[in-house]
């Protein structure tokens, strides 16, 4: 499993390729082989907090089964009513389920009851693990009955590795204390921190000057003021 991967750029639409598996390489491993249909499917719970890549990882792996031809639907706890979508083989992900209403938990928890006789695979991420979701009882025992994966955040020495190489790709010189800088002050997210080094490069094109501590603090003031 690659640790870092190749397009990164903060536009980079939501693909398993361009997750930065570090400390999650048996989750990203999981998700690919929950891709194909399954005769028993295996269904797999991802929890961790705001920022630390749930949904991108919920939304490629969807992506990924649709383009193996295999019929895939991301929905968003909000977006669910009384029904789900079912047909034969759907891999199914609903995102942040603690949002979910009451109709909308006893559709999952059907859903969930269902699967098997569909072959259907069910994607679900939430903010905490399933013991601590304030979920009807019966539904949070089918969600405990997944694979469960903790996905865990970016340390700084990654961050860190990551602008470097990115800085690398765009022919960027990034001095130690300008990843420092950033990291300390700016937004930690890695969208956030690809945003701001994609501005970086642009500001420095822009006035032919190499990047350094006060254009990188005009940058990140001019992200907080948007």
């Amino acid at each position: 499993m690659k640790q870092l991967t190749l397009d990164l750029r903060a536009d980079a639409p939501p693909l398993l390729e361009n997750f930065v598996a570090a400390a999650n390489a048996d989750l990203l491993a999981a998700l690919y082989e929950a891709v194909p249909v399954a005769d028993v499917p295996q269904h797999i719970f991802l929890w961790g907090d705001a920022g630390s890549g749930r949904s991108h990882l919920l939304r490629s792996t969807v992506t990924a089964a649709a383009q193996a031809g295999r019929p895939a639907c991301y929905l968003q706890a909000a977006d669910v009513g009384a029904t789900l979508p079912e047909a034969p083989g759907l891999l199914l992900a609903i995102d942040d389920v603690e949002a979910l209403g009451p109709d909308a938990q006893i559709a999952l928890f059907r859903a969930f009851n269902g699967a098997r006789a569909q072959r259907m695979t069910l994607i679900t991420s939430g903010c905490a693990a399933p013991l601590h979701l304030h979920l009807r009882e019966d539904l949070r025992t089918r969600i405990g009955q997944s694979l469960i994966f903790e996905v865990k955040a970016l340390t700084d020495t990654d961050r860190e590795a990551i602008l470097a190489a990115q800085a690398a790709t765009r022919g960027l010189r990034l001095e130690p204390e300008i990843v420092q800088y950033l990291l300390r002050h700016g937004r930690r997210d890695l969208t956030s921190l690809l945003r701001t080094l994609d501005a970086l490069d642009a500001a420095s094109l822009e006035r032919k000057r190499a990047i350094t501590l006060p254009l990188l603090r005009e940058v990140l003031q001019r992200d907080l003021s948007c």
